[in-house]
């Protein structure tokens, strides 16, 4: 089986890190003073290398690498049982020993949980521990601060990344377009392994593929970002906009807004956001009954406002957002079934035609309506998203015609 570009392009060496060259003489230092420090953690964003620096520094001095993620150690028992002996015990083959505690983030800190236990291991440790975290200036973790050195390694550019990547490629024996290897390394956001991940599926499916997964992940970039600041941030007036950017309308972000909110409240809090949520449907159902379109400043009004000033208690944290799909499909599907009838209906008007005839041969609609002139589009008075939907039909009957040409030879 064939690794992946991540793994087959991990850095083995020092010389192998590109852009993160402060961090490199901090961890170098770390393991040639020990044990002046007993741990230090490595911290930053994902895809910034923390990992691949711990494994560059055990290859630098030929050492042991005793690997644990701390999602898989979340309380006391655990860390006693298994991390305890691999501090205490040497090496039997290599010149020394290097403990890795990944992800610390997913450590508890409570009393009996294993941030006590971790900082009691840390003080009795023989060897050098090296803790990865995505944010170590979180509250909780102010004691592991207190007993460890901190390397903050920083999101890389463009410019190393798409280096990284240039320099993948021929070793790969494929080409890719320069414009496609920019946008990855914009879209990558200082993510090495997204932008590796992104450059692998190029290989996989081609460029194109690529370019509209692109397109739908800043869409929803977009929609999680806004749903941060509503559920997050405190009621400002600022928080009426906060939809403007996200290319959806109000019917699908009401979707989102629906499928997230018992991630982010509970109790009371819960109570009124879903009765805003009430509101803002009650809205659209005036909005499609009786055409008041002004009724869209109330609708958005309860899904941001609305939504926002149900609790005053805000805070931020990671929340990973979930992306409503059945509801969502079955929500698209209707759109685009309302487009089609839409059409059907304009074109059977200006063909003088039933609807039930139209109907029955809108499988044509595509082919005839694409070929006809900017005059007599006026005429059907399609609108922009209509025309999408002819364009984007068209397309699909030459593709499956082009694959059944392609069949039958």
């Amino acid at each position: 089986m064939t690794l992946p570009l991540t793994e087959k392009y991990r850095a083995k060496s020092f010389a192998d890190i590109k852009g993160q060259e402060q961090a490199i003489t901090e961890i170098d230092n770390f393991y040639k003073q020990f044990p002046k420090k007993r741990a230090i953690v490595l911290n930053g964003s994902v895809g910034t290398g923390k990992t691949s620096l711990a494994i560059a520094l055990k290859n630098e001095y030929n050492l042991e690498l005793f690997e644990l993620n701390a999602s898989d150690l979340r309380n006391k028992s655990s860390l006693e049982a298994v991390l305890k002996p691999s501090t205490l015990q040497s090496s039997l083959f290599k010149k020394g020993k290097l403990i890795l505690m990944d992800e610390a983030d997913g450590i508890t800190t409570s009393d009996r949980g294993g941030l006590p236990e971790l900082l009691k291991l840390i003080a009795e440790t023989k060897f050098p521990i090296i803790i990865t975290a995505n944010d170590i200036w979180a509250r909780k973790f102010s004691p592991l601060r207190k007993k460890c050195g901190i390397i903050n390694l920083k999101e890389l550019d463009e410019t190393t990344i798409k280096e990284i990547m240039n320099n993948i490629l021929p070793k790969e024996k494929k080409q890719v377009k320069q414009e496609t290897i920019n946008l990855i390394a914009k879209h990558a956001r200082g993510d090495v392994r997204a932008a590796l991940n992104d450059l692998q599926s190029i290989f996989d499916l081609g460029e194109d593929a690529l370019i509209e997964e692109f397109d739908e992940r800043e869409k929803q970039d977009t929609i999680f970002n806004a749903l941060k600041k509503v559920f997050q941030e405190p009621t400002t007036k600022e928080i009426l906009r906060v939809y403007d950017n996200t290319r959806m309308n109000l019917d699908e972000i009401s979707l989102w807004v629906e499928k997230n909110i018992p991630l982010e409240y509970s109790g009371n809090a819960l109570e009124r956001a879903q009765d805003a949520l009430s509101k803002a449907d009650v809205f659209k159902g005036r909005i499609y009954r009786q055409q008041h379109w002004r009724f869209l400043v109330y609708q958005n009004f309860f899904l941001s406002a609305g939504i926002s000033a149900a609790t005053r208690l805000k805070y931020q944290k990671f929340q990973s957002y979930q992306k409503p799909t059945r509801i969502l499909k079955i929500w698209m599907s209707n759109m685009k079934n309302a487009k089609k009838k839409s059409i059907i209906t304009k074109y059977s008007q200006l063909t003088h035609m039933s609807k039930k005839k139209a109907a029955k041969e809108s499988f044509l609609l595509p082919l005839i309506l694409s070929n006809l002139s900017q005059k007599e589009i006026k005429k059907i008075e399609l609108d922009e998203k209509e025309l999408d939907y002819i364009k984007d039909k068209k397309a699909a009957i030459i593709v499956a015609n082009s694959l059944n040409r392609f069949r039958e030879n």
